[in-house]
């Protein structure tokens, strides 16, 4: 969901051209026309930035051009705690684990500063989820225990009734079958997000 860095042959003039010339209007001539397709193949959104709108698995790996993806989230998706909690076991619970992630992540940069750590945590542990389906070994494992020890920051006092201590506990555990198992042993996150009765 992070834009990619611009193509630098974007900034340089065009053949002809001096280079800091400008156009009548007062723009720059060198610089990417926001409606053009880019030189490198990559799509761009309004204001220019690199974007890939292929289409995406579950999983959220890329598909050729013009096939059917699966339904992504919107990158402007913006919800209340309860909601985006709600929405993210949702995607869990049908092993769509890619899509809560990004569910995760617009609660992360949403997020008032004192719970930045946890909603990223927990976006990384819906991201380690998704390389374990993927069948990447190393990286569920690593991404499991990193999201696990940023949302360990908060048992004291976890906001939103989240169930820290749990979440913590079965992505260690799961870190550690995969490393002992492989990728296929992960299964699915045996703790839910928000404890009962929250």
């Amino acid at each position: 969901m992070s834009p990619r860095p611009g193509d630098s042959s974007a900034s340089r003039p065009a053949a002809g051209e001096a280079p800091g010339s400008e156009t009548p209007d007062g723009s720059d001539p060198g610089a990417p026309d926001p409606g053009a397709p880019d030189p490198g193949g990559r799509d761009r959104d309004a204001a220019g930035r690199a974007r890939n709108a292929r289409p995406r698995d579950a999983l959220g790996r890329p598909l050729p051009r013009g096939a059917t993806g699966d339904e992504g989230i919107p990158d402007d998706l913006v919800l209340p705690p309860a909601q985006s909690l709600q929405l993210a076991q949702e995607l869990l619970d049908s092993e769509r684990p890619f899509h809560a992630h990004e569910v995760l992540e617009a609660s992360w940069k949403s997020a008032p500063a004192a719970e930045r750590d946890l909603w990223q945590g927990l976006a990384q542990i819906a991201v380690g989820l998704t390389h374990a389906r993927r069948g990447n070994a190393r990286g569920a494992a690593a991404l499991l225990r990193r999201g696990a020890d940023r949302v360990a920051g908060y048992a004291d006092a976890p906001p939103h009734g989240i169930a820290t201590a749990r979440i913590c506990r079965a992505a260690r555990e799961m870190a550690a079958r995969i490393d002992r198992d492989g990728a296929d042993a992960a299964g699915p996150l045996t703790a839910r997000l928000v404890a009962a009765g929250s």
